[in-house]
Formats: structure tokens, C-alpha cells, sequence
């Protein structure tokens, strides 16, 4: 039976700041989708938190970025800022394992972000679904200010 009033589902705020549409990220591996779909915070915040209930597939070794899948097999990707791979893990801290199972509003990092800033590096945090090919609707909330674990950044369809 097909349901054409079902509600569509949320991604909330992995961290604080202003939602800005991906094609404004001065980088163009996120500019052009190349990694994902989805929307850029530019971020005031310092933790990072689970985006959805699902469980932490990938913690880069370099911790600014997670990947996390959800129970219906949705891929996200949390990158904390832009360039952030050359701090080599300095200015953050990993709060949970891979292979863990979190719901949202779970903090995963934490974010020295006087230190980062200090470097020149941009905490501007794409959240990406990365298997978008697989919904029927994605929506970016953008031009918003949002709250870490609480404001819904993404809407989308399976």
C-alpha cells in the first residue's frame, strides 16, 4: 500500500551555529556534492553530537569526522570544518566508539575551538547523507540558526 502522507524524517543539528547551503562551502568536495547531499553549519558550538538514532561506522583517525548509518540503512557524514584532516586529531577529543549504537543528541566529539581557530581553520561542519540516491526526498533546512541536538537541519523521504 503506498503512503503518501507519511511524515518525512529529520536530521537535527550535530552542532550549534547557522545552516548554509552546501554550493556556499568554500570547498569544493562539499560545494559540489562530490562526498554527499545535505547542508553546511557554519558552527558556534563545541560538541558534536548523532544526527539520527543509528549506529558510528567510521571515526577518523584524524577525529573531525564521523560516519554513521541509521536502522533503515541511511549513510551519514559529519565533517567538523574544512581542512581540519591537517591538524592530524589536535582539537579533538572522540567521545564513543565505532560500532556503537547511539540516538540523537548523543555526543560523539568535542571541539577546541579556540585552538582550531587559532590555526585559520574554518569550522564550517557539513552534514551529509551520503547514499541520497536512495531517498525519495531531501530537503536542507538552511538559513537557520540551530540548535546541537535539538533543530532539524535535513528532511527526507525513503
Amino acid at each position: 500500500m503506498f503512503n503518501f502522507l507519511k511524515k518525512p524524517l529529520h536530521i537535527i543539528a550535530p552542532i550549534s551555529g547557522q545552516t548554509i547551503s552546501l554550493d556556499k562551502v568554500p570547498d569544493p568536495v562539499f560545494a559540489e556534492k562530490m562526498a554527499g547531499d545535505g547542508v553546511a553549519i557554519d558552527s558556534t558550538g563545541d560538541t558534536v553530537v548523532a544526527p539520527c538514532d543509528g549506529t558510528i561506522t567510521l571515526i577518523m583517525d584524524s577525529k573531525h569526522a564521523f560516519a554513521m548509518t541509521t536502522d533503515e540503512g541511511i549513510e551519514l557524514l559529519v565533517h567538523v570544518g574544512l581542512e581540519t584532516v591537517e591538524l592530524n586529531g589536535e582539537g579533538f577529543e572522540v567521545l564513543q566508539k565505532v560500532n556503537t549504537k547511539v540516538t540523537a543528541g548523543t555526543p560523539i566529539l568535542k571541539v577546541n575551538r579556540t585552538f582550531i581557530e587559532s590555526k585559520g581553520i574554518s569550522l564550517i561542519t557539513p552534514v551529509l547523507i551520503v547514499n541520497h540516491d536512495k531517498l525519495k526526498m531531501l530537503n536542507p533546512i538552511i538559513n537557520q540558526t540551530v540548535s546541537c541536538g535539538k533543530t532539524p537541519v535535513i528532511e527526507y523521504k525513503l
